[in-house]
Formats: structure tokens, C-alpha cells, sequence
């Protein structure tokens, strides 16, 4: 979940290093530091809190070098403080180190190294490491490189690490497994994080680095080898498509605002050339070569975390309603653990905004070893999910750097409809009512214009209950699911308790705590499930609960029962969901602000879950 950001080259890397710390602040900011090899040494500098108090820090320094890395840390081992913050040092100051991920049997490490006389600073698992690798480079007489590679053989566990060492100034290593790393090669000089975002304003041309992969950079270039074997590899460089302005936040006061904002685009290019309005289905690519198995299968999983898992849920109602194949969906925390049936006639659908989680990444690779077909549905190009599965979809929302997920989203449910609709049509989902469903997704781009269009009675609604500490979303059908979501946003970056229930469920259990200082919001299409969420509605109506309606067109009777409405262009009651979302994304978002809360930053939250 860290970030992580490397440079080595003839500029002065301080600017770079702590642009690139910006850039990924979102993958964590319980602490930040930098180091750089002088020549004749590494310095460090690292401070509690967000990249700006580094940054501060930083200007009235006179930290100075041109081969150097930094880090962003989401607390794992050791609380947030100074001493725990990365880089890290051996106790002999010759080696430095910065790591993303979890190293899960550094506490045997740690008494043997303590045995050998080694005496530890921090409570990381980190420092482990990087003592290690300096055990390795003192008592055996091993070059840099050898001695990072001998330390990685002892450790179980997730990596993504930069190394510096003193004594040897001009080289430096750095290796990953389960944790992202991407190269960036420019003119004379190299680049390394966690992913392209502290990159692409410098070059496009990038390698992105595989399990068990490590990269020696040196006056001669780069060379890439295999941890595991020592064997030199050749690896194909990859042009970005990526533009500067997609990870600037513009004129908006924060990102999440732009990414909600950005969703008519995002939801249009995740369509754009797969959908087929004329003949009622949709062509996916990058499923052509494994669809015949997708079709035929006689059962799927979709496995995925949080706000993915969301997704997960509807895509289950739309495949079994449209084609008619049962589907299971699970947290991928415990698919991974627990019995799961599975065999070459399974499909398993795993969702994940980064292709990056570590529990979705866990959950895939069983799904492999057990026969399974793996299909990916991922944001980010050349991530661990896009490579590792056998094959899949990105959904084309472009960088998303709030860390409450938005566009992403939508992107994941405009993707799962397409999938459902041609599954639905190659299995007897008839061409009439293909068409409109895909004449309906063709008009989400446009619907969604309108609703944030005069987003001002969202606001509104925000003011009139920011105050309520705990809050209801109540859903049926495929909204259940967006309840959850829609409950999810508003803990994340309102800190405010929200639950989301299946409508009908309110009455065991929840319905104990509806009382006039409670809000309640209400998914009320109107589809077959309207009549009973009005019987649901008065029911929290007669116990004094502050009722908001999301609903796709006016109704007197919604209107007589509820406090707020937000209405909504009408549309397919299975569109419904994805642009039923964006409100309540609206909604969590003022709240935020009004309340002044972290939007971008939610407190001990991170972007991408790449740690158990």
C-alpha cells in the first residue's frame, strides 16, 4: 500500500523524488522520507504525517544527489512516528531501503539477526530487511547486488524495494514480489515506483517488473534479472497511454469531485467500440480467445474487495438474470482460505480497480492452480490481475487518485453489464430486449450529463442532515448492492457509521435504531420492486426516520411519504444502478466537506491493498 519512487541519473533528484512522493501520496500518508547516496553517503530525511511536512522539511535541508529514492508509508508494523518511517538504515549507515509490502517472517529474522549482535531501531518489519541484506553484504563478502538477492531467498512474504548503498555509490537495486514496481526509462537516467504516475512526465516508456523480478541500475544502464535464479532477462518496454492532465486534479478542489465529475467520459470510453446497440449485444476483446469456455461454463465466482466487491453483486444479478449461469460472489479474503468447488467448468471473475490487491492476486492464483478459467477485470494496464489472468477486460477509467472509489466503479459496472448483456445474447437473452438494453447503456454517457449538470440539491441534502451521526441505505434487488456502496462512501471520507441492508431486512434488526435523528436513504426505482420499498418507507416514516429517496422520475406518493428527493433521469431499471451511484458518491462527497474531512485522504486508508 506504500508508494515508492526511485531516481537515478545526472539531475539533481530531490524535485523528482518529491514530485513523484505527491503523485503517490495515496497509496499512504501515515509518514514520508528521502534518501539520497551524496557520494560519499547516504543522507535520509523522514517525517510523521503527509508528503508536505517532508516537503518542508526538505527546502530548509541541503540534501543533495542525483541517485536517490523516497517513500509514502501506509502503516502496517510500528506506528506512524519518525523512527518507522522509511527509508530505513542498517546500523552501520552503508545500507538504505524503502519497501512496500509485508515481509511475514521477519520476526525469526529479527531474533537471528539479534543473536548476530544486530541491534534494532524501528518496529517495522523493513528494518529486518535491510539489516539482513547488510549481514549478508558484511559477513560474506558479496557484492551489493548479491547481497539483496541472498537476503530476498530468507524472506517469505510481499516486496516491492528500493536499495542504496553507500560504499557502492553508482548502483542501485531494485526487486518486487506481490508488490508493483514499474521501470521508467529516459535519456541517460531511470525511474522507478510503484506505479506510472511519477513517471509519465518524464518518460512514456516504461517495463513493468514481474514476481520475483529485480532491476540493477548502474553506470552501463539497466539489467533485469530473476531473483530466484540469477538469470538475465529481456523484457519488452511499453509506451504509457497516459496523459499528464489525467492525474492533475485541474479546477477542482479535490480529486474525488473530478472523478465523479469525470464519469460521463469514463463510462463512454469503457463502452466505446464494445457495445453493438443494432444487434443488442457487445464485443470484448479481450475475452475473444477464452469465450467459448465463458459461455459454457457451468458456473462463475466473482471474487473481489470492497468497492469491486460491490460491483461484484450486480454483475451476479445481471449474468443469472440475462444468461442464466448461477454466480457466486465472494470477499476474496476468504475465497482464498476456505473450500472452495472449483474445476476447469468454473469461471472465476476477479475485480480490482489497481490489479493490485493482494487478497484478489491470492484469490486468482488458487483459481489457477485449481483448474479454473480467471478472467480479470482491472483499471490499470500492466497490472499483476491484467498479466496473471488468463484473460479480461480493463474498464478505461483512467487514474483514479481519490481514494474512495468512484469512476472506477461505474467503469466496473458498465463493464459487467456488457459482459452479461453478450452472455446473455449468446445464451437466449432475445434481440428485442438486447436492444434496448443496449440502447439504454448507450445513453448512460448522456444521463449522467444531466445529473451532474445542477448538482445543487445534492448539496442541499448534505446541509440539511450533516449532522446525523449514523446513517441507513436501504435497497432491493441489484441496489441492494448499491446501498452498500452507497453506505461505504460515507464512512470512508465522512467517518459518519453507515450501514446499507436489503430493504425488507430493515425489519430484523435495523429498524431498532430509526429514530428522528437518523437518515434513511431509499433506492426506489420503479421496477417491480417499487410497491414494497413504499411499504418499506412507511415503515421508517411512522418511527420519525429522515427519509431520502433516490428515484429515476416524480411520484405524489414518494413525494407525501419522503423529506428529500433526488430524482433522476429515467432509464432501464439495470441501468439504474450505475447512475443511481453517482449521487450518493455527491452526497458522501459534501458531507465530507461540510464535516472537514480528509476527502482525498481519508484517515487510515489507502488507495490499493496490496498487503494482507
Amino acid at each position: 500500500m506504500c508508494g515508492i519512487v526511485g531516481y537515478y541519473g545526472d539531475k539533481d533528484s530531490i524535485p523528482i523524488l518529491m514530485n513523484g512522493l505527491k503523485r503517490l501520496e495515496y497509496r499512504g500518508y501515515d509518514s514520508a522520507g528521502i534518501a539520497v547516496n551524496n557520494g560519499g553517503g547516504i543522507d535520509i530525511l523522514k517525517k510523521t504525517g503527509k508528503v508536505k511536512e517532508l516537503e518542508t522539511a526538505v527546502e530548509d535541508s541541503t540534501l543533495k544527489g542525483t541517485v536517490g529514492m523516497a517513500h509514502t508509508r501506509w502503516a502496517t508494523h510500528g506506528e506512524p512516528n519518525d523512527i518507522n518511517a522509511h527509508p530505513h538504515l542498517d546500523e552501520s549507515g552503508t545500507i538504505a531501503l524503502i519497501h512496500n509490502g509485508i515481509i511475514e517472517n521477519y520476526s525469526s529474522l529479527r531474533e537471528a539477526l539479534k543473536k548476530d549482535g544486530v541491534q534494532f531501531k524501528s518496529e517495522t518489519d523493513t528494518e529486518v530487511l535491510v539489516q539482513l541484506i547488510a549481514s549478508f553484504y558484511k559477513k560474506d563478502n558479496l557484492s551489493f547486488e548479491q547481497a539483496v538477492r541472498a537476503a530476498l531467498q530468507e524472506v517469505v512474504g510481499t516486496f516491492g524495494i528500493v536499495v542504496l548503498c553507500s560504499k557502492e555509490p553508482d548502483v542501485m537495486v531494485a526487486a518486487c514480489h506481490g508488490s508493483p514496481l514499474v521501470l521508467g526509462l529516459g535519456n541517460g537516467e531511470y525511474f522507478l515506483a510503484s506505479d506510472a504516475s511519477p513517471i509519465i512526465e518524464h518518460t512514456r516508456n516504461v517495463i513493468y517488473l514481474e514476481e520475483g523480478e529485480m532491476v540493477i541500475l548502474n553506470s552501463d544502464g539497466y539489467t533485469i534479472k530473476q531473483i530466484y535464479e540469477n538469470k538475465i532477462l529481456s523484457k519488452t518496454i511499453t509506451q504509457l497511454d497516459l496523459s499528464l492532465e489525467e492525474i492533475e486534479k485541474g479546477n477542482f478542489p479535490h480529486f474525488m469531485l473530478k472523478e465523479i465529475f469525470d464519469q460521463k467520459k469514463t463510462i463512454m470510453d469503457t463502452m466505446r467500440g464494445r457495445l453493438d446497440p443494432d444487434e443488442g449485444t457487445a464485443r470484448l476483446g479481450g475475452l475473444l480467445d477464452c469465450f467459448e469456455r465463458i459461455e459454457n461454463a457451468n458456473r462463475f465466482y466473482i471474487t473481489a474487495c470492497g468497492t469491486s466487491w460491490h460491483a461484484g453483486l450486480i454483475g451476479k444479478y445481471l449474468v443469472e438474470e440475462y444468461a442464466n449461469i448461477p454466480v457466486h460472489v465472494e470477499y476474496a479474503s476468504e475465497f482464498r482460505y476456505r473450500k472452495v468447488v472449483l474445476d476447469s467448468n468454473t469461471v472465476v471473475i476477479a475485480i480490482s480497480q489497481s490489479g493490485e490487491t493482494a487478497d484478489t492476486l491470492a484469490a486468482i492464483r488458487k483459481a489457477k492452480g485449481m483448474g479454473a478459467l480467471t478472467v480479470g477485470i482491472c483499471n490499470v494496464v500492466g497490472s499483476t490481475i491484467a498479466r496473471e489472468t488468463d484473460c479480461g477486460v480493463y474498464t478505461h477509467a483512467g487514474p483514479e487518485i481519490g481514494v474512495a472509489s468512484t469512476k472506477a466503479f461505474t467503469a466496473q459496472l458498465t463493464v459487467l453489464s456488457l459482459l452479461a448483456l453478450k452472455l446473455g445474447r449468446r445464451k437466449g437473452l432475445s434481440k428485442r430486449e438486447g436492444v434496448f438494453i443496449a440502447k439504454s447503456l448507450s445513453e448512460v454517457g448522456e444521463i449522467t450529463e444531466l445529473i451532474l449538470k445542477d448538482t445543487s440539491h445534492i448539496e442541499y441534502v448534505a446541509g440539511e442532515i450533516v449532522k446525523a451521526n449514523n446513517f441507513l441505505y436501504l435497497g432491493r434487488g441489484l441496489n441492494f448492492p448499491v446501498a452498500l456502496e452507497g453506505a461505504l462512501k460515507l464512512k470512508e471520507i465522512s467517518y459518519i457509521h453507515a450501514e446499507g441492508y436489503p430493504a425488507a431486512e430493515m425489519k430484523h434488526g435495523p429498524i431498532a435504531l430509526i429514530d428522528e435523528k437518523m437518515p434513511v436513504v431509499f433506492l426506489a426505482p420503479h421496477d417491480q420492486t417499487f410497491d414494497k420499498i413504499i411499504s418499506n418507507i412507511q415503515e421508517v416514516k411512522s418511527r420519525k426516520g429522515k427519509i431520502i429517496v433516490v428515484t429515476d422520475k416524480r411520484n405524489k406518493q414518494l413525494e407525501s411519504l419522503t423529506d428529500y428527493q433526488i430524482v433522476l433521469p429515467t432509464t432501464h431499471t439495470r441501468i439504474f444502478p450505475i447512475v443511481a451511484s453517482i449521487p450518493l458518491q455527491l452526497l458522501a462527497y459534501h458531507l465530507a466537506v461540510l464535516r472537514g474531512c480528509e476527502v482525498d485522504q481519508p484517515r487510515n486508508l489507502a488507495k490499493s491493498v496490496t498487503v494482507e
